[in-house]
C-alpha cells in the first residue's frame, strides 16, 4: 500500500496521508515521499495549489514513534530520521504555492504542525489539535504563533491545552468547520476560491506571508 496518494488534477493537487492502521503517522518514508512530490508539484506550472487530508477518521497523529526507538540505537537512523523531518518542514512551510490542511480528524504532535505549517485549514467537527509530545519533548512553536499570536501558542505549547474544532475555529487556527460529510465539498469550495487568482500572483504572495511569518530563513525542525 503507498503511504501517500497523489492526485493531480486541472489546477491543484491532492496529497492524502494513507496509513490509517497508524493513524497516518509520519514516517521517514511518508515525510520524504511528502518532500518528493512537493519538489515536483513545485516544478508543475498547471499547479495552483494543494490540498492534504488523512485517510480514516485521522488526519494526523504526528511522527511515527517507533523510529525514535530505533534511532536510540541506531546514530545513522537517527540522522536519516533528523535529516528527513528538517527536508519535510521547509518542504511543506516553504512550498511556493498555497497549500490547504482538510483536516478530516484529529491532528496530534507533528500532524498539528502539519496543519499549522498549511496557509489554509478547513476542519471536520470531528477535528482536535494538541501536543502530546510536549510532556517529552520540543515541539514547533512558530507557525502556530504566526497564526493565533501568543497567547494561545503558548496555552497549547507550554500549558498543554488541546483545542476542539469550535475552539480552533474561535482562535482563528482554522478557517471553517464543518460536518464530516461536508468536508470534500468544502475544501473544493476552497480550492476554487484559491485558483480564481493568478499563479504568479499567488507565488509573489505566498514569499510575503513567509517573509511577514518570518520565515524567510531556512532552519532546523526543532528552530522553528
Amino acid at each position: 500500500m503507498t503511504d501517500l496518494l497523489v492526485e493531480r488534477h486541472e489546477a491543484h493537487a491532492s496529497l492524502t496521508l494513507n496509513r490509517p492502521e497508524k493513524r497516518n503517522a509520519l514516517s521517514v518514508a511518508l515525510r520524504d515521499a511528502i518532500s518528493d512530490a512537493l519538489g515536483d508539484l513545485a516544478q508543475d506550472d498547471r499547479m495552483k495549489c494543494v490540498v492534504f487530508t488523512g485517510s480514516g477518521s485521522v488526519f494526523c497523529s504526528g511522527f511515527d514513534l517507533t523510529e525514535f526507538t530505533r534511532a536510540a540505537d541506531d546514530d545513522a537512523f537517527g540522522r536519516e530520521l533528523w535529516a528527513s523531518s528538517d527536508r519535510y518542514h521547509q518542504a511543506v512551510l516553504r512550498f511556493p504555492l498555497p497549500t490547504i490542511a482538510a483536516i478530516n480528524g484529529p491532528a496530534l504532535a507533528g500532524g498539528f504542525d502539519l496543519a499549522i505549517m498549511c496557509d489554509l485549514r478547513i476542519a471536520s467537527t470531528t477535528a482536535r489539535f494538541t501536543h502530546p509530545e510536549r510532556a517529552f519533548g520540543d515541539v514547533v512553536y512558530g507557525p502556530l504563533h504566526d497564526l493565533v499570536g501568543g497567547a494561545v501558542a503558548r496555552e497549547v505549547t507550554m500549558g498543554g491545552r488541546e483545542l476542539d474544532a469550535q475552539e480552533a475555529l474561535a482562535v482563528r487556527l482554522v478557517g471553517e468547520v464543518v460536518e464530516p460529510g461536508a468536508l470534500a465539498a468544502a475544501t473544493d469550495a476552497a480550492v476554487e476560491r484559491v485558483c480564481r487568482a493568478p499563479r504568479e500572483v499567488l507565488v509573489r504572495t505566498k514569499v510575503k506571508a513567509l517573509r511577514r511569518g518570518g520565515f524567510g530563513a531556512e532552519a532546523p525542525t526543532l528552530d522553528l
